[in-house]
């Protein structure tokens, strides 16, 4: 059950790290997605930074998952010990 955890956690995180970096590739093209740089409207550079706090957030939330199994497991095999 902990290495189910464990392993939703570093899923969760691999996720939201590829995540981030498509937005931040998005951003660092000033937003523009379509051929030859061209822009999908006058706000195509809201989506990406909104995208990346998700991810950011998704990141934060994943390591918690690591985090939490690996304490639970820590004082499982203390109390085993």
């Amino acid at each position: 059950m902990i290495n189910n955890s464990l392993n939703i956690g570093i899923q969760g995180i691999q996720d939201g790290m590829q995540g981030m970096e498509g937005a931040a590739r998005k951003i660092a093209r000033g937003g523009a997605d379509g051929p030859r740089g061209t822009a999908e409207g006058g706000n195509s550079m809201i989506e990406p930074i909104i995208d990346l706090k998700l991810y950011k957030r998704s990141v934060e939330a994943s390591a918690q998952v690591v985090k939490t199994a690996d304490e639970t497991l820590g004082t499982l095999l203390d109390l085993k010990a």
